[in-house]
């Protein structure tokens, strides 16, 4: 009996944790498209709390046995304990399990079985109020599927062997794509190009990038551009890039690559003193990639981020916009946990040239790193905004320089 207490219990969870995940959710809506794989299924739950967990069997039990089952053919709706103790009660045809409910000590699973296992669409609830819902393969997540916690944000994408891999997008032409250029865009040593901003087109994604619908030939949306590095660097094309982006009326922010070397405050002034700020301008972004070898020379994570903050404090004080934070998915994943504050205060934009879209709540996704863009010469680094249309519209009226 204790068993069946906990799929009571844990069922009751699903209902008592659904107000602290409904901020996720409306996250994810406000980010996705009908058109997005597993959309349907995450509406269905957050809008009816449609899950697989209140399904209970329709017909009253007919409680065959309890145990292993031994001579007799089932059919109907039954409940047993299979080999590892776990109690199931669930639909039989011709002798075999079908669909149903199983508690164990962690939760509760509802959806499909085979063999005696979840296989094909199921869910799970935790004690906790971690939900999942998908694809289950030999009692392992495993395919497309969603999860929503009161800990955490909701994860919708693949899972394989029950770890989340992440979302793989959709590339069409709803979505918002831009660019980020340097110096490099204009050429390396003799050899130098203009940019021919009249005929601007991303026209390849890179070659990471094969998700996509149709034929690629997308608008330049917005462009960020290399300004400053460190305290001595600056960008000699930034001015003219600048000017003729905003001439073609190309949405248009400046970014500065932080050095290890020398304090953040320094690296703020050098920036504010040789970047361009007007009027509807997109966020400055502080470009932090150092190597580990990098950080720890400076004196450690503690120190860098110390150095960061100061960067960004500085930036948001004479722009009054909060800045874009550039990482990388290694550093999310190795040093961003020690400043969850920067995790929690400001929008990141992440590199990571994989085909899954990060794991964080994020600005902007830097897809590929060698991309093409009619009107640049060689390669471009390619860009997606998190959202739709109506997502960007609000982004530029409720994030850009006033």
């Amino acid at each position: 009996m204790k068993k069946m207490a906990l799929i009571i219990l844990t069922i009751a969870a699903l209902f008592a944790s659904a107000s602290t995940m409904h901020e996720e959710l409306k996250y994810y809506f406000d980010r996705h498209n009908v058109q997005d794989e597993g959309y349907e299924m995450v509406a269905n739950y957050a809008q009816y709390g449609d899950t697989l967990l209140t399904k209970l069997p329709a017909k009253p039990l007919q409680l065959l046995n309890i145990g292993h089952w031994k001579g007799i053919v089932r059919k109907g709706t039954g409940m047993e304990r299979d080999s590892l103790g776990r109690i199931i009660i669930g639909n039989y045809e011709a002798d075999s399990l079908t669909n149903g409910l199983r508690a164990d000590t962690a939760g509760v699973y509802s959806g499909d079985f085979a063999r005696g296992m979840a296989n094909g669409h199921g869910a799970y609830l935790t004690e906790e109020g971690v939900y999942y819902e998908g694809k289950w393969k030999d009692d392992q997540r495993n395919g497309f599927g969603f999860s929503v916690s009161p800990f955490s944000h909701v994860r919708a994408g693949e899972w394989k062997q029950d770890k989340y891999l992440g979302e793989r997008m959709c590339y069409t032409s709803e979505r918002i794509y831009g660019i980020d250029i340097s110096r490099y865009q204009h050429g390396t040593g003799r050899k130098k190009y203009s940019i021919l901003w009249d005929r601007l087109r991303i026209s390849y994604l890179g070659k990471n990038q094969m998700n996509a619908a149709g034929v690629v030939d997308y608008p330049v949306s917005f462009v960020f551009i290399k300004s400053t590095e460190s305290t001595n660097i600056r960008n000699p094309y930034y001015a003219q890039d600048y000017l003729k982006a905003r001439q073609w009326g190309i949405p248009i922010g400046a970014y500065h690559f932080f050095s290890c070397k020398m304090s953040g405050s320094a690296q703020a002034q050098f920036f504010l003193n040789n970047t361009l700020f007007r009027r509807g301008d997109l966020p400055p972004v502080l470009d932090v990639e150092p190597s580990h070898s990098q950080i720890e020379a400076m004196g450690g994570p503690a120190v860098l981020f110390r150095n960061v903050r100061a960067w960004l404090s500085a930036v948001e004080r004479r722009t009054g916009v909060k800045p874009i934070l550039y990482i990388s998915q290694s550093f999310v994943n190795r040093y961003l946990p020690e400043a969850p504050d920067l995790k929690r205060d400001y929008q990141v934009w992440i590199a990571r040239y994989g085909e899954y879209k990060p794991d964080v709540k994020l600005a902007v996704w830097q897809l590929s790193p060698n991309g093409r863009v009619s009107g640049i010469h060689g390669e471009v680094d390619i860009n997606v905004f998190n959202g739709y249309h109506t997502q960007w519209e609000e982004f530029l009226e409720t994030m850009t320089l006033k």
